[in-house]
């Protein structure tokens, strides 16, 4: 039996990769694995920028938010992975970027769905 948070998180990271690709992004991979750490979502925006997307969902908020989630520790594991990968699979990019996808159920009429935002950037921080 899969744990309920886990199975929260794999629904977001299908929710958000079928919201970019949407969006006109090129998915490229999808929980890439590597010990620097594991990108959810890796893609190339519109202008040709590889990013590598870190999904964060939430069902409530009381465990905080998704973006309270992700710390400087996990940043820098995420930029070493991002650099792996530009290095060794990715097309011609012209630079590289890590984002925030935030996910959050929210209940409509029509039933439960995912509300997405993007923060662009993390790897400034």
């Amino acid at each position: 039996m899969t744990d309920p948070r886990h199975q929260l998180g794999l629904d977001a990271e299908d929710a958000a990769a079928r919201w970019l690709a949407g969006a006109g992004w090129h998915i490229l991979a999808r929980r890439w694995r590597v010990p620097e750490g594991e990108l959810d979502i890796v893609a190339l925006d519109g202008s040709g920028t590889l990013v590598a997307i870190e999904v964060r969902a939430r069902s409530t908020s009381h465990a905080g938010t998704a973006l309270e989630s992700v710390d400087h520790r996990r940043v820098r594991r995420l930029r070493h992975a991002l650099a792996r990968y530009a290095g060794e699979l990715a097309p011609a990019h012209a630079e590289t970027r890590l984002d925030l996808v935030t996910m959050r159920v929210v209940q409509t009429d029509a039933g439960p769905r995912w509300a997405a935002a993007r923060l662009e950037g993390i790897d400034a921080w």
